[in-house]
């Protein structure tokens, strides 16, 4: 393989990171095309417009009938693929790219996808989004089989399994290694055979989409990837199914158990694009939705609607819709600064939020205001946003929240805190109200959120989405994590231990 991965010593702090501790961080991002020359660029794009998912690193991978090319670094997709030259180095029809945000790994050059190895079969790459909850463990086992390791991804353990698999062909060994790993995933996978590959888990808890442009196929996490290269949407890829791209079109099958649906909700709430198409919902509607049913929910007697920018801003509309209450900008983002801009000092280091966010004041002085946003994780973003509006003379300032209170950590490629860190974890809604400083506070209910996306209600026996962030029903065995289920409960006996030393 032809490498030329670069570490910018400009993005090495993405560790640095200013009040994003207060979010629930952005997953990954991925995407492959098959059957055009210019895959590599139509990846960059695709990967630009996939930035939301993850701005840690980025890479693409190509193929160009005999030789793979590869291009991997720290920091955003423009900063590393904008270069013409770059790309240009990057030749062959097909291509598969990603973004990442670590869940599992530290952050690193070692650790950024697609990972590539040789095989006995040719060449591999693959990259994937969501976290194998059963990784540490196979890992375990893979190295008292002799693997060695390169990277600390979860994703490595794929390429292990599949290089130690004993079947004979490529298909067979991929499905192998497929009904080993547990967890949640979308991969895409390029082969020496130039074939790109799709797999999504079998609970459908992460996305992946196919689309077609002219004669090439396209895979993307999101369907708004498609638009910017002018592809088609064709249909989102099933849970539990493999596709493979190749130049007899699209080859689909079935290699993994069906189990039931449990899309990630928080996909509705958050995570994704405003302008994709999830499961045939539009992420903007559902979003406006939600904010209309909370209206219902939790009215309130106010002067102004306002978002907390940019993810509570389609929540935000449908609850002004809903409640008559005029819809106003009055908090404004500053679209500059982004998740790494300095490592300021304990003297400013209260100033964070302003850096980001700053009160319209005379749209708020003297009047009663709604603040809408998408989740609560420690709180302390949300208390400050609260005193900053106080302090732009707002006489009321009043919570709503579009998801419920979140109360348990994710372990299916978002990064979360510990549970024991999430403020809905440990304090009522009323003390959580108290500690943001606000006059009411409103979360929707889980059978609000779940009318919002067009389900009479939440079936507590077979929950149509994964909720398990704000219900502990976790719908993937969580093998590599001490937990026990009570009910919808889980405890973390890690958790436990530590309270114990304490």
């Amino acid at each position: 393989m032809n490498s030329n991965s670069s570490h910018s010593q400009s993005s090495s702090n993405n560790s640095s990171r200013l009040t994003s501790n207060d979010k629930f961080h952005d997953e990954c991002g991925v995407f492959g095309v098959y059957g055009h020359d210019d895959a590599a660029a139509l990846t960059a794009l695709g990967l630009h417009a996939l930035q939301h998912r993850g701005q840690e690193a980025c890479g693409i991978v190509s193929f160009d009938g005999e030789h793979f090319h590869s291009k991997k670094a720290l920091g955003l997709v423009d900063g590393t693929f904008g270069d013409a030259a770059v790309i240009n180095l990057l030749t062959g029809h097909a291509a598969i790219g990603h973004n990442r945000y670590s869940t599992t790994g530290e952050s690193g050059i070692r650790n950024i996808q697609p990972l590539y190895a040789d095989m006995d079969f040719g060449g591999f790459s693959i990259a994937h989004n969501g976290n194998l909850t059963n990784a540490m463990t196979l890992r375990a086992d893979l190295v008292k089989r002799g693997a060695i390791f390169q990277s600390t991804s979860d994703t490595e353990v794929i390429i292990h399994l599949i290089a130690q698999s004993q079947k004979k062909t490529f298909a067979e060994r991929f499905t192998e290694a497929l009904k080993k790993i547990k967890g949640a995933y979308s991969f895409v996978a390029l082969t020496g055979g130039g074939q790109v590959i799709g797999v999504r888990d079998p609970n459908g808890i992460r996305p992946l989409v196919l689309g077609r442009l002219g004669d090439s196929y396209i895979l993307s996490s999101e369907s708004c990837a498609l638009d910017i290269i002018g592809a088609d949407f064709v249909r989102d890829i099933e849970p539990g199914e493999m596709v493979v791209l190749n130049g007899k079109g699209v080859q689909s099958s079935y290699p993994l158990a069906k189990k039931p649906e449990r899309f990630c909700i928080f996909e509705y709430i958050y995570f994704a694009r405003p302008d994709s198409f999830m499961e045939g919902k539009s992420v903007y509607e559902s979003r406006k939705a939600i904010g209309a049913e909370l209206a219902r929910e939790a009215p309130v007697k106010a002067d102004l609607v306002v978002p907390v920018p940019d993810s509570g801003t389609p929540s935000a509309i449908g609850f002004a819709e809903e409640s008559g209450i005029p819809f106003e900008l009055g908090i404004i983002r500053n679209h500059y600064v982004g998740r790494t801009f300095i490592e300021p000092s304990d003297k400013i280091r209260h100033l964070g939020v302003k850096l980001k966010h700053n009160a319209n004041r005379a749209y708020i002085k003297g009047k009663r205001v709604v603040l809408v946003d998408d989740s609560i994780v420690r709180g302390t973003t949300s208390k400050k946003i609260v005193e900053m509006v106080r302090n732009a003379g707002a006489e009321e300032v009043h919570m709503r929240i579009s998801s419920p209170p979140t109360k348990y950590g994710c372990f299916y490629g978002i990064d979360t805190p510990r549970t024991e860190e999430l403020l809905a974890h440990s304090m009522s809604v009323q003390q959580i109200c108290d500690f943001i400083g606000a006059d009411s506070l409103a979360y929707i209910s889980h059978d609000g959120l779940y009318r919002a996306v067009g389900e009479a209600r939440r079936n507590k026996k077979t929950p149509q989405y994964c909720d398990a962030c704000f219900t502990g029903d976790y719908p993937a065995e969580l093998t590599d994590n001490e937990n026990k289920r009570s009910g919808d409960k889980v405890t973390d006996l890690r958790e436990r231990r530590a309270s114990k030393k304490s």
